[in-house]
């Protein structure tokens, strides 16, 4: 904000989305290390406010601010290395565990391969995560946590999205066009897979 109380926006040049570089393992590895400075950053935050987005979360204490929307759409490559992240408008105090759950929900990706990205259709699901959470430097009692995080967070998410999609608007839209199913099959997928993923975790 400048002296006159004005919200500065700032360009950045780069691509945002899913190409063959951002979701290269380099890619990847960029964005988990782009991302824990971002958390770094906001630890010392006072997180008590009631003016954040509201969203599923972890039931544990918050630790950071988190993106908690880190879809390819919202991160700024410049090839393979990740320089900024956009569009902030479900950023919440949470931990960091919940918003690495969340960005690997897009980026291993764990959803069923139809939904998934052609470029990641046939992905090495357990691979990406433990290059992402090697890259973020994530310690070893959370990795032995991420998926069963990741299953609370398909629950709960739909939970969330089917009651704002209630009100209309955008969320509606997004539940008209299947959001609901994917997450559905994304948490019957991790269900199937879950020990050959754990495995790469430990």
């Amino acid at each position: 904000m400048d002296e006159l109380e004005r919200e500065i926006i700032t360009f950045v040049p780069g691509s945002c989305g899913l190409d063959a570089h951002s979701a290269s393992l380099d890619g990847l590895a960029s964005l988990a290390r782009l991302l824990r400075k971002f958390h770094d950053a906001t630890a010392g935050f006072r997180l008590g406010s009631d003016t954040w987005a509201q969203g599923s979360n972890d039931d544990r204490e918050p630790e950071v601010i988190g993106h908690c929307d880190l879809r390819p759409e919202n991160a700024i490559f410049q090839r393979d290395t990740a320089v900024a992240l956009i569009d902030f408008d479900q950023a919440r105090p949470t931990t960091r565990l919940f918003d690495v759950v969340t960005t690997l929900r897009h980026w291993a990706p764990i959803a069923d391969p139809v939904d998934r990205h052609p470029l990641l259709r046939e992905a090495d699901v357990g691979a990406r995560l433990r290059v992402f959470c090697d890259a973020y430097g994530l310690r070893s009692r959370d990795r032995r946590r991420l998926l069963e995080l990741g299953r609370l967070r398909f629950h709960r998410s739909y939970d969330v999205m089917r009651a704002r999609a209630e009100a209309g608007g955008a969320w509606a839209a997004m539940w008209a066009d299947g959001a609901g199913e994917r997450i559905r099959r994304a948490a019957a997928w991790l269900d199937v897979h879950e020990d050959e993923l754990h495995a790469h975790l430990v």
